[in-house]
């Protein structure tokens, strides 16, 4: 990421683009402009044979100026800093501070452009990009502008890391009514990128978040508990509370016990008779069948009984089998 910031001291993520980058769109961009000032000029070396010889250098002088100079500045200025060669490339001309450029910056990069790209083939330009810290040519220092990037490939591994399985569960009684938004923003983001980071600048950064969970909850970790793993089984119990809601909000009115469910048959073999939907959730009554399993036959709210494991199919995962990856080490 570059060091642009805008007048309000906020940092942007933009990433400027290189010589090799900025060499292709550049090449791009002569290729076109000089194959329309060679057609150009062969249709007017054609209308003006009749003139004489300082008509037909005022004619070349002003094809010269129009269509190598002002034609890229006019294509800047309305295309907001993307030429056809940068468009092709995914770059874009910005002000310093991420904005859009406007005339006068079109202005000064084609003015000097003239200078350090066209008489001197892009040898100064070359330098002046490698030079450069973020790659800018000396027509970008002059107009205060900036070539960047526009397609930038997604990131990847920003998912959370769940906790260990120890610790799941654990804070289920916390009160995470105190706690915002800007600090589970910033718990979220340490935890995606904690692998990243310097162990030691990365072990100080969790500390400081779970001091600060720990002053709005008034609860602090279980002794022996590292502060990352602490963090993570917090975020882990929020995000597991508000499923919990989302789905108690989206199944209440199945659960109010409409019409269907209302006088559904009896399931057999059931303790005293379990009438189909009037026992709440679904899969949740009394043993089935004589010789099936407990929780190997549910009710639903149709009135039918459905066969399967259900109960094995819910956390079963979790008891048999490899454990989920946490990306935190176990406890020694």
């Amino acid at each position: 990421m570059s060091g642009v910031v805008t007048g309000d001291a906020v940092v942007l993520g933009l990433r400027p683009a290189k010589l090799p980058s900025r060499a292709l769109a550049l090449a791009i961009d002569l290729v076109v402009v000089w194959t329309v000032y060679l057609l150009i000029s062969v249709a007017l070396a054609m209308a003006t044979a009749s003139l004489d010889e300082a008509a037909v250098m005022a004619v070349t002088i002003a094809t010269f100026l129009l269509v190598l100079v002002g034609a890229p500045i006019a294509v800047e200025t309305l295309s907001h800093g993307r030429s056809l060669g940068k468009l092709a490339c995914g770059l874009r001309v910005v002000r310093d501070d991420g904005g859009p450029i406007r005339f006068r910056h079109a202005l000064v990069r084609g003015a000097v452009g003239v200078v350090e790209i066209l008489m001197t083939f892009g040898v100064v330009a070359c330098i002046a990009s490698l030079v450069s810290e973020r790659g800018r040519r000396i027509g970008d220092v002059f107009a205060g502008t900036l070539v960047v990037r526009e397609r930038v490939p997604a990131a990847r591994g920003t998912a959370v890391p769940p906790p260990p399985p120890w610790l799941v569960g654990r804070f289920a009684e916390l009160d995470l009514s105190a706690v915002p938004d800007e600090l589970w923003l910033g718990i979220r983001q340490y935890l995606t990128r904690m692998r990243q980071l310097d162990p030691a600048v990365g072990r100080a950064l969790a500390e400081r978040l779970a001091d600060e969970l720990v002053a709005r909850t008034g609860t602090p970790p279980p002794p022996g508990v590292p502060a990352a793993e602490y963090l993570a089984a917090v975020v882990n119990e929020r995000r597991a509370r508000d499923a919990r809601r989302a789905f108690a909000a989206g199944g209440g009115a199945t659960a109010a016990g409409g019409p269907t469910g209302a006088g559904g048959p009896v399931a057999p073999g059931g303790a005293g008779g379990v009438p189909a939907g009037a026992g709440g959730a679904a899969g949740v009554g009394g043993p089935g069948p004589a010789g099936s399993p407990a929780g190997a036959c549910r009710v639903d709210g149709a009135g039918g009984a459905r066969a399967g494991g259900d109960s094995g199919a819910v956390g079963g995962g979790q008891r048999g089998g490899t454990p989920p990856a946490t990306g935190f080490a176990p406890p020694g």
